[in-house]
C-alpha cells in the first residue's frame, strides 16, 4: 500500500475557519437584529400608554369634568391599567427620567384647556398627542 495514497478522514484548518466565522457573523447578526426588535417593542409599549392616557383625558376626564387636570396620576385618572403609567425604563410619568410627560397649558385654578402627552421613542420620532377639545 503506498502511504502517499492514503485518505484522511476530517476537515481542515480552512474549512473549520471558513465555518467558525460564518456561524460567528450569523449570530452578530441575531444579536443585533433582536436589540433593534426590542427597542420597537418599547416604542409600541410607550405608544401604547400614550393612547391610553389620552383616551382616559378625552373620553372619561374631560367629558366628566368639562377641563384637563394640571397634573396626571392613577390617582385622578382611574380608568386605566395602572402599569401604563410607568415606562418601559422602569420610571413613572411624574419622574424627570421618565420617556412620559405631559405638560398642561392655559391654566386656571387647576382647570386647564390644553395639554401635551408625549413619548420619546428609541427608534422613531418623539409621539405627541394634544388635546381634541378646544374651549
Amino acid at each position: 500500500m503506498n502511504p502517499l495514497k492514503t485518505k484522511k478522514k476530517g476537515f481542515t484548518i480552512i474549512e473549520l475557519i471558513v465555518v467558525a466565522t460564518f456561524a460567528g457573523l450569523l449570530f452578530l447578526l441575531f444579536f443585533i437584529q433582536k436589540s433593534n426588535l426590542d427597542a420597537f417593542q418599547r416604542d409600541e409599549d410607550r405608544k401604547t400608554a400614550i393612547n391610553a392616557m389620552y383616551y382616559a383625558l378625552e373620553e372619561s376626564f374631560y367629558k366628566t369634568n368639562g377641563y384637563y387636570p394640571e397634573t396626571i396620576s392613577e390617582q385622578n385618572i382611574t380608568v386605566i391599567d395602572p402599569a401604563l403609567w410607568t415606562d418601559p425604563s422602569g420610571h413613572n410619568l411624574d419622574d424627570p427620567q421618565s420617556s412620559y410627560t405631559y405638560q398642561p397649558a392655559d391654566c386656571d385654578n387647576g382647570k386647564c384647556k390644553k395639554y401635551i402627552l408625549k413619548a420619546e421613542l428609541e427608534k422613531e420620532t418623539a409621539y405627541v398627542k394634544t388635546n381634541r377639545n378646544n374651549n
